[in-house]
């Protein structure tokens, strides 16, 4: 039965993501590229986004302002590529994951992989301004370039992580891990619950820490659909979490 999951195609997804950013640059120039991201990730960090000019980070870079310009129109261009760096680096981090515990049962994966989502979450807290946008993209890093926005549902990031949440639930059903549910419906409601804007709103409003959230994710869409005979494999109740 284990051929029957094997071919994941949410695998093959992985390099395509990043392939238009990579393709035709210099070494120097990928090298000058992740000098600029780390110092505005370490500014953004220590300051918050809104707090940080773009003069700054041209500044503490030691480069010219019109040679960030030139390479990011604006903070929300470079917000953007500082994102996919975070994402490139989560995508790789979860074939390593899967290819490791290929033998695992499917919820300890999908465990694995919720716990991963929300730690990416929390790592890109500095990115999410005091009023994160409705994109992935958008979040707080766009500076009013409203025509810039686009379908967060059909972003590439968001179709592969609908198919690898997609794929492990429904591995997680066909071993009887899972009672019977509509794959479809619940990774779309899981990456909802994992949206940056809720996931601040949560954070930040609501004042849940990472891992109440993440307990809630479990609770949610691991114990709670369940298939009868399998036995809770979470017991991380705490006196914050309510639950």
């Amino acid at each position: 039965m284990r051929e029957e999951f094997d071919d994941c195609r949410w695998s093959s997804g992985i390099s395509e993501m990043f392939q238009s950013r990579r393709r035709h640059e210099r070494r120097d120039a990928a090298e000058h590229r992740q000098r600029i991201l780390e110092v505005a990730q370490h500014l953004f960090t220590e300051h918050g986004v809104d707090a940080v000019s773009m003069h700054q980070i041209a500044r503490t870079a030691g480069i010219g302002q019109g040679t960030l310009y030139r390479r990011y129109a604006h903070k929300g261009e470079l917000c953007m590529d500082l994102l996919s760096e975070h994402h490139e680096q989560f995508a790789e981090e979860i074939a390593s994951l899967l290819a490791a515990t290929t033998t695992s049962p499917a919820l300890e994966r999908l465990d694995s992989v919720l716990a991963k989502s929300v730690a990416l979450l929390e790592e890109q807290g500095a990115l999410l301004g005091p009023t994160a946008g409705t994109d992935l993209h958008d979040v707080q890093c766009n500076e009013s370039d409203n025509s810039r926005r686009f379908s967060f549902q059909h972003a590439p990031w968001y179709l592969w992580l609908h198919e690898l949440f997609a794929g492990l639930l429904a591995e997680a059903v066909g071993r009887g891990e899972l009672a019977s549910l509509d794959v479809p419906f619940t990774a779309d409601a899981i990456l909802a619950t994992l949206h940056p804007m809720f996931y601040r709103f949560q954070r930040q409003e609501r004042g849940f820490s990472p891992e109440r959230i993440l307990q809630g994710l479990r609770r949610i869409y691991i114990d709670g659909v369940k298939s009868p005979n399998q036995g809770e494999i979470h017991c991380f109740d705490s006196p914050e979490s309510g639950l």
